[in-house]
């Protein structure tokens, strides 16, 4: 017994899961600067490969639903959203209004790419 989800819930659910690790692995070590380079690189590699095994999915189910330009959009507005909540919660970074109205402006963007100007 299959689950029959929409497209749209399963390519951006894996979408979403994907980015937690893409992003794990692109800034996690920053809290272990004393970690030897190349096991952070390695260790790096290591929490990617589940973002790809996400990835890939996401993108195959949700082409020809969405154009690949969407798919993009939707990962970097995606990618944006966890991005800020990783570096408040787990980096303890401030986020501003200014990183707000530049989030927006991208959000504002990716209405433009959804838009049907015809």
């Amino acid at each position: 017994m299959g689950l029959n989800l929409p497209v749209p819930a399963v390519t951006i659910g894996l979408l979403i899961c994907s980015n937690l690790f893409m992003t794990l692995a692109w800034y996690g070590h920053l809290r272990f600067k004393a970690a030897p380079l190349a096991l952070v690189i390695a260790v790096s590699w290591l929490i990617a490969l589940p973002e790809y095994a996400l990835q890939v999915p996401a993108n195959r189910t949700g082409h020809g639903y969405f154009t690949a330009a969407q798919l993009k959009t939707i990962q970097e507005v995606i990618s944006l959203t966890v991005f800020a909540g990783f570096s408040w919660l787990y980096l303890g970074e401030r986020l501003g209004w200014q990183h707000a109205v530049g989030f927006g402006l991208i959000c504002m963007g990716a209405w433009f790419v959804f838009h049907d100007w015809s």
